[in-house]
């Protein structure tokens, strides 16, 4: 994500929105060293690559977007139409409404979100938060429910659904699987610690492992230091606000309208803060050489979350600093989770020690919240050895082979079929184009019909015109399952008319390239 001002000669009124951009600066500004030179044995080189930058992102012909607005205009016609028969008692409201008493104070339930919500979500509930019952690995297995209020409610019908391909899961590398050789360490540390340390690790809370998995992680990503957390969501959320002081805030605001930049005192053009590796809704790769050279240039500090790129790109599954090549250094906050292509859960901040010393000190999840459970700590622990090679075996590059050549071939195969697909070749996040809300549904529930079950995301996640469905590839697919979702997706795509791409690709694609993976000798 680019956040940023155009021109800070505005009222300091104005610059709430951005404040994130101005406290991640200021904060880290006192707490991190000048990043050291490149090192000569280090994970990357510090010449950006630019091999991996072709990205996809074809726009539908005019009628589709035409269609997609004349759609959501009918559905939200008969949803104001379903309001008024509500208002007049013909027909059941089964939303929370305000009591009597309540109607003189700020209304909690008369927003766009609600209306959206009960008009047209609900109409079409039954393709999310659908129970798994199984591991959910390459395949698992549903409980089949139904409605008999047009999805106000559900009952169980007590039929399992045996066997659909898992095409939705974040499970890039496969980690997320039950054989019983590759988890015996895990099964030991249960044993060992058990399943919680019921303590932050300031207090009683720091085992061995914890630490043997934060110098695992520095290794891995080539950086100094790094502090792992039990929660990935709180990885971002609690460590943001540590590099965060609203008086710092104030007075580089201050500074900066006053004084413009160094030297030229010319106002602030752009500041770039924080970005992903892999953005998990379009599929698309950051331009990090880009990023890089620009942060550079206006002195910025760069924070990269990888939470979908880490494991799932690059050579040796170091991310896209190394699909870049470009040096860990260049990056002066690394942040990743173990939820996606570790199998786990948690995740990491990584950099300079004088970073993960500051956050040690100041972060709320560090202080406050339990350490991470030991038989976690050690599936992380075993996934990244694997994955390094650590474990004496090649499966890590294996599989990381694997999600490669899966990626390729999935992506080429859905364009020769002629659906739009956005991202970047090298992403296992693949959205497919769908468009119009009633394809949506449809695409959906014929899917898992096949026995094929795949996320999909309209309005307001995405764009009112961009709906799509978001597929995952992972490494434990087998060609077989891709064939079987492909044939599976040219008939849905024809029969619900969904290709929509005007473009021509080369039926034998070059699915990927084997330098990429040398290991090091």
């Amino acid at each position: 994500m680019l956040i940023g001002t155009t021109n800070l000669h505005l009222k300091l009124s104005h610059f709430y929105s951005y404040s994130i951009v101005f406290c991640c600066l200021v904060c880290i500004e006192d707490t991190l060293c000048v990043p050291p030179a490149v090192q000569k044995n280090g994970p990357g080189t510090g010449v950006a690559s630019r091999k991996h930058t072709q990205e996809s992102f074809e726009q539908a012909p005019m009628y589709v977007a035409v269609m997609t607005y004349l759609g959501f205009g009918i559905v939200t016609l008969f949803g104001y139409f379903r309001d008024f028969l509500r208002a007049v008692g013909l027909e059941k409201c089964h939303l929370a409404q305000e009591r009597e008493e309540q109607k003189d104070f700020v209304p909690l339930y008369q927003d766009f979100e609600n209306f959206y919500t009960r008009n047209l979500y609900m109409r079409v509930r039954d393709n999310w938060n659908r129970p798994v019952c199984s591991l959910p690995g390459p395949v698992f297995d549903l409980m089949e429910r139904v409605s008999d209020d047009y999805n106000w409610t559900f009952r169980f019908t007590g039929r399992t659904l045996h066997n659909v391909i898992n095409m939705g899961s974040y499970n890039y590398l496969g980690f997320a699987e039950n054989n019983a050789d590759f988890l015996q360490t895990v099964a030991d540390k249960v044993n060992q610690y058990g399943a919680s340390v019921c303590s932050t690790r300031q207090e009683i809370g720091n085992l061995s492992i914890h630490e043997e998995l934060e110098q695992l992680v520095a290794n891995f990503l080539g950086v100094e230091a790094s502090m792992t957390y039990g929660m990935g969501f709180a990885t971002n959320s609690m460590n943001i606000p540590a590099l965060v002081d609203m008086h710092s805030l104030e007075k580089m605001l201050k500074e900066a309208v006053c004084s413009g930049q160094p030297r030229t005192h010319r106002p602030w053009k752009k500041i770039l803060i924080m970005v992903e590796g892999i953005y998990s809704m379009e599929g698309s790769v950051v331009r990090l050489p880009d990023i890089i050279a620009l942060k550079k240039k206006y002195k910025a500090y760069l924070y990269l979350d990888e939470a979908h790129s880490i494991g799932a790109v690059g050579r040796s599954g170091r991310g896209v600093t190394e699909l870049f090549n470009v040096h860990p250094a260049d990056v002066d906050v690394m942040m990743g989770t173990f939820t996606k292509s570790f199998g786990a859960a948690g995740g990491y901040i990584a950099g300079k020690k004088d970073l993960v010393d500051y956050l040690r000190c100041h972060s709320h999840s560090a202080v406050y919240s339990s350490a991470m459970s030991p038989p976690v700590t050690e599936q992380i622990i075993r996934a990244m050895k694997c994955i390094m090679g650590k474990d004496g075996s090649t499966e890590g590059i294996r599989r990381i082979r694997q999600l490669a050549e899966n990626t390729r071939y999935f992506r080429a195969r859905l364009k020769e079929m002629g659906f739009i697909i956005y991202g970047n070749d090298d992403s296992p996040v693949v959205p497919v184009l769908l468009y119009m809300p009633g394809k949506v549904v449809a695409f959906a529930r014929e899917m898992l019909e096949r026995k094929i079950g795949v996320v999909v995301v309209g309005f307001p996640a995405t764009p009112i015109t961009e709906a799509r469905a978001r597929f995952c590839v992972s490494a434990a697919h087998t060609r077989d399952m891709l064939n079987q979702v492909l044939h599976h997706m040219n008939e849905v795509g024809d029969a619900l008319c969904l290709k929509f791409s005007r473009r021509k690709y080369s039926s034998r694609p070059d699915l990927c390239d084997e330098a990429d993976f040398e290991l090091d000798s």
